[in-house]
């Protein structure tokens, strides 16, 4: 679980949307370069690598690059035109800077720093398992009206979602797609609202719409089952309730099937696009891409990361999709000078480094038009492990904290939801508070269908409530330190961006 959303997001406000598109404009340099021609003889000793080779979106360029890259020793696994992004495989240990050489070529890069093998989550700390006896307690205490389990949900009181549910629980005419590591729509939680129509395995880069292949390997990779789940498991007498459980939801797999479950550009790029083009309205992205846990424009191959999936998830806004991202659990300033990044890249040996986050982007979480999502506990405080900074969180929503601890049965602070083979599970993390914003953000479209990605981000920063900077210093963990510090006031602040979220005021 290298980084299921332990992850962080940039601030993209507009200096940084500008930023981002000044840079990542394309260069009058590359444009005007020779072709490759079919004589070149490139070198194929080197390991096999994925990369991203972003061009202009006209045809006779896409063709024309697509000569240039089997000349240069690579081979085109897809080529998405709509938005100029073509997947490439290739063991030239040159073919990044010879294809960077090509006209119509505006960035290229190797998405991985280790060879392709057969083929990063941010929840915080191992799964906590809810026994059959654990949960035949919690059950006992029920009240009527509620689900099984619900008495150990404090996260759905804390936004209203269970008063909401009684208004309206969503619409099935909405759905959210979680971008993951697979989804178990066996689970009777999930299948109820499950929608295989828009669910697909994109590992690779490529869409597998086999029926089951979006479905987890194993037991092991139960990452997106519990977010999925978190959204909208059904009110139906079984197990828990999601936030929004009237919608519907679908599973993108993106992550490697081997222990590592790393989310390669590539698969990122294929998610958005499928998304946008089989009508989801809204994505949750619990990660961020691998390798680099911040992806530096100085760096041809990290910027042409950024470049590809910044291209595939604004198609997918520009198709009317509202992408949801989890800021990360590494506690940092993101609105800071500098942090250190000592575990990029992630699938080979990692390199300590001090990076701007101003310059070096937490992809997809920093990418322009993006909901970056912050973590609470039960108390509403800022969860211990929730990076943060002003500016750069847009809104906080329930993750789970174990030293918050609940009211609750089982006194666990983190959050309940389901898990594959029909069983249930506490996590904790940023990867836990972005199923709540996607869920109600799912209600507020259920609402008013009509609003845009962009309405529908202001209805979630609106509809917020703010606590504020906490008045005293902030210890997430108790041991006596000081641990961040909030900037900021009432309205807008760098715990809580513009407040967490709401259900009940999504449904009224």
């Amino acid at each position: 679980m290298a980084h299921l959303r332990s992850r962080r997001r940039l601030a993209l406000a507009v200096p940084v949307v500008l930023s981002l598109t000044a840079s990542l404009g394309f260069l009058p340099g590359a444009a005007s370069a020779a072709p490759l021609t079919a004589s070149a003889t490139p070198s194929a000793d080197g390991p096999n690598l994925a990369y991203v080779v972003n061009t202009r979106t006209d045809h006779r360029t896409i063709e024309s690059v697509e000569k240039a890259i089997s000349a240069a020793g690579g081979t085109v696994v897809i080529a998405y035109e709509k938005i100029g992004v073509i997947v490439v495989h290739s063991a030239n240990p040159d073919f990044g800077k010879q294809i960077r050489a090509v006209r119509g070529v505006q960035s290229a890069g190797a998405t991985r720093t280790a060879p392709l093998t057969a083929a990063g989550t941010t929840d915080e700390g191992a799964a906590q398992m809810l026994s059959a006896a654990e949960a035949a307690k919690v059950s006992r205490t029920a009240a009527a009206g509620e689900e099984p389990l619900e008495a150990d949900q404090w996260d759905l009181r804390a936004i209203g979602a269970d008063k909401a549910a009684k208004t309206n629980p969503g619409s099935k005419n909405v759905t959210v797609a979680v971008i993951d590591v697979g989804v178990d729509d066996t689970h009777p939680d999930i299948a109820p609202n499950f929608s295989p129509s828009q669910s697909a395995n994109c590992v690779g880069g490529k869409p597998d719409t086999t029926y089951g292949a979006w479905r987890p390997v194993d037991a092991g990779h139960y990452h997106g089952t519990h977010v999925a789940g978190e959204i909208a498991a059904a009110r139906n007498g079984i197990g828990v309730a999601g936030v929004a459980p009237g919608v519907k939801v679908s599973g993108i797999t993106v992550a490697e099937p081997d222990a590592s479950q790393l989310f390669y550009p590539e698969s990122v790029v294929c998610a958005f696009v499928f998304a946008a083009d089989h009508g989801v309205e809204i994505t949750n992205n619990s990660y961020y891409v691998d390798p680099w846990l911040y992806n530096c424009l100085d760096d041809p191959d990290q910027r042409a990361i950024v470049d590809a999936v910044n291209r595939a998830q604004l198609y997918a806004q520009k198709k009317g999709t509202l992408n949801v991202a989890a800021a990360g659990n590494s506690n940092d300033d993101l609105d800071s000078n500098a942090l250190v990044d000592a575990s990029s890249p992630d699938d080979s040996t990692a390199v300590t480094r001090t990076v701007d986050p101003h310059k070096c982007f937490d992809v997809p979480t920093q990418l322009p038009g993006v909901v970056t999502v912050a973590s609470t506990g039960v108390t509403g405080a800022k969860s211990y492990f929730s990076s943060y900074g002003k500016g750069v969180i847009d809104v906080a929503a329930p993750g789970g904290d174990k030293y918050q601890i609940p009211d609750t049965p089982s006194k666990n602070g983190r959050i309940l939801s389901t898990m594959p083979n029909n069983q249930y599970g506490f996590l904790q993390g940023t990867s836990m508070a972005t199923p709540h914003v996607a869920g109600v953000a799912a209600l507020l479209k259920s609402t008013y269908p009509w609003a845009s990605p962009a309405q529908l981000q202001a209805l979630l920063k609106a509809e917020a409530d703010n606590p504020g900077c906490p008045t005293a210093p902030y210890d997430g963990n108790g041991d006596g330190v000081v641990d961040a510090t909030c900037v900021g006031g009432k309205h807008v602040n760098g715990f809580y961006g513009a407040g967490i979220v709401n259900a009940l005021r999504a449904v009224k």
